[in-house]
């Protein structure tokens, strides 16, 4: 069994095979740093399925070709075309895309996800809501969307709350890359191993027995664990609970500001850096995610949201400075009371609504 998706950017997007018990898929998009387009998500849908209806695949595997990347999200190029030709194209990659997400995390099988080098956005999705999270020594994984006049979505108001000590919080706020550490202090990581014994591992998936429970598929990663180096967010946990337990993004920013130190000080200059309508939507949504019941109603009210902040001028302007002319000057709208209050008004309705799960 297996399957290749063809892409207009580099074909084949995504290869699929199972090998003994493991299901592998492949991104294939090295020279895009595996990006996701929408080709690409639904291939890995068709292999999912393939995966859940073969009685022989014991364990599903994700991993990216390349040595650099596992994911680097997705192909925000593609959106910003979109936008700039007037076609929708981002409304039905991301619903396509949270459509899989969830799949991930309902699968009925383990699901492996090996992160090793860049795991960016699209990619922590696909990651994340895995049952076995696996990083080496060369992950680097961050949720950089503030700094593109986005928001951090693909389930990410979902599982940043849940990291202790506001861990997630300042991934989310500043959008800064973290290693293999730190990942798994903010529960986006389960297992570490070398780089370089990923293909010994996935022989060892592929070797697991016809009975093979999600134990043994645990009890194999485990055989290839190492402890990474540390990370800094460990020595910064004090200050990160004491500083983003604020009632309001203003109100940390004050307390950073207060802080003689080093991290708060870089911590505080990055935030402001990032555009004002991220960051204002993106603690809001945290807020919300804090208190949701489900992963499905974080992706709903991160749909909603998403959609809105496309007509935002800060996301060409995040895109244009990042992506398409790369001067990294983003020139951000100044924002306004009365812009932030017409968002909480909206993501508070948003939030009502996928709390009772109704449909949009």
């Amino acid at each position: 069994m297996s399957g290749v998706a063809e892409s207009a950017v580099a074909p084949p997007a995504v290869v699929w095979d199972r090998h003994g018990a493991a299901l592998r898929m492949e991104l294939a998009r090295p020279a895009a740093l595996n990006a996701l387009d929408l080709p690409m998500i639904a291939a890995l849908a068709d292999a999912f399925e393939a995966a859940r209806t073969d009685a022989a695949c014991r364990v599903a595997v994700v991993s990216g070709r390349g040595g650099r990347a596992f994911c680097a999200g997705g192909d925000i190029r593609a959106i910003y075309r979109g936008l700039e030709e007037g076609q929708d194209v981002a409304s039905r990659f991301w619903r396509t895309e949270y459509d899989l997400l969830v799949e991930i995390e309902r699968f009925p099988k383990p699901v492996v996800a090996l992160m090793d080098g860049i795991v960016m956005g699209g990619g922590v999705g696909l990651a994340m809501h895995a049952s076995h999270r696996v990083a080496t020594e060369r992950t680097r994984l961050a949720m950089p969307e503030v700094g593109i006049g986005f928001l951090p979505d693909v389930g990410a108001t979902w599982r940043l709350p849940k990291a202790p000590d506001h861990v997630g919080t300042w991934m989310a706020m500043t959008g800064d890359a973290v290693g293999a550490d730190d990942a798994r202090l903010a529960g986006l990581v389960d297992h570490v191993v070398a780089s370089d014994s990923l293909p010994a591992l996935q022989s060892a998936l592929a070797a697991l027995p016809a009975d093979a429970q999600a134990s043994d598929v645990t009890d194999t990663i485990r055989r290839f664990e190492i402890e990474p180096e540390p990370g800094r967010l460990e020595d910064q946990r004090a200050l990160l609970a004491s500083v983003f337990d604020a009632p309001s993004l203003d109100a940390a920013s004050e307390r950073l500001a207060g802080r003689d130190d080093p991290f708060a000080s870089k911590t505080l200059a990055t935030i402001r850096s990032r555009s004002p309508m991220s960051l204002h939507v993106t603690w809001r949504l945290l807020e919300l995610g804090g208190r949701s019941s489900s992963l499905a109603d974080c992706l709903d009210r991160e749909f909603d949201a998403a959609v809105r902040v496309l007509r935002h001028p800060d996301f060409r302007e995040g895109v244009r400075a990042a992506v398409v002319d790369k001067d990294r000057n983003p020139r951000w709208r100044a924002w306004t009371a009365t812009e932030a209050a017409d968002w909480d008004a909206f993501l508070a309705e948003a939030g009502r609504m996928a709390d009772k799960g109704e449909p949009r």
